[in-house]
């Protein structure tokens, strides 16, 4: 397995990675600009790119995941739930489904909370076993921090299904499990945020404040400092959903 985390603009994390051995792989979270460097990382490594994912529709950048796909004549992929939010069509990914990237397999995690349709990625490498290796967390759970609860209008709300998501889907993964999240410091899409690109689940189990509250605690923490949204928010947010 090859993998690749690219820092970029707005201090995004983007991901490149897949099976070297059977030409296979996908990309994450691309920032618009970027597409180039996944063109030459895939010729590089000799792989077709498979998949083309977004975590969720992002709010704080525009993505580049559809033109990518089209350079690539790869699928564009968000969560299922986003059909009802976009002008465009893609391939939507279920819960649980798992993308087939040779000897990489990806399960869809969907976790609500930072938007309605944000997803986590469960990375196996069947290579070195069947146990999952890492997840791709979006800007569901960062170093640090969590994703901010507020982007849908419903920040109450929405932080009750962040708690949910993370203490359903994400917590109960063993601690050795790494994490690489869609942001660091310096993101507006939460507080507290850590330059740090990836840390482990144990690692946050144990020293990420937000992951031991109760709810109603927890509620209280991811609303009550949230960041000033970026200026040209709304703007972003209708060039990512648009045809």
């Amino acid at each position: 397995m090859f993998f690749r985390q690219l820092a970029t603009r707005e201090a995004s994390l983007s991901y490149f990675f897949g099976c070297a051995g059977m030409g296979k792989a996908v990309a994450i979270d691309v920032v618009a600009g970027d597409e180039d460097w996944f063109v030459e990382e895939a010729r590089r490594a000799n792989v077709i790119v498979t998949h083309v994912v977004d975590t969720h529709v992002h709010a704080d950048h525009y993505s580049g995941g559809r033109a990518l796909a089209r350079m690539l004549g790869a699928p564009y992929c968000l969560h299922e739930s986003a059909l009802s939010l976009v002008r465009f069509p893609f391939e939507p990914l279920r819960d649980s489904a798992v993308l087939d990237v040779g000897n990489v397999k990806i399960e869809v995690l969907h976790t609500p909370g930072h938007t309605t349709d944000s997803v986590c990625l469960l990375v196996t490498d069947r290579r070195r076993g069947d146990a999952p290796w890492f997840v791709i967390t979006g800007d569901t759970l960062f170093v640090g921090s969590t994703g901010r609860p507020d982007l849908a209008g419903r920040e109450n709300e929405m932080a009750a299904l962040l708690y949910d998501s993370l203490h359903a889907r994400l917590l109960p993964l063993p601690d050795e499990i790494e994490i690489f999240p869609g942001h660091q410091a310096g993101s507006a899409c939460g507080a507290g945020l850590s330059g740090k690109p990836s840390s482990t689940l144990g690692f946050e189990k144990r020293w990420n404040p937000a992951l031991s509250m109760d709810k109603p605690s927890f509620i209280a923490h991811v609303t009550k400092d949230i960041p000033q949204r970026p200026a040209d928010m709304a703007r972003i947010i209708d060039t990512n959903l648009a045809a």
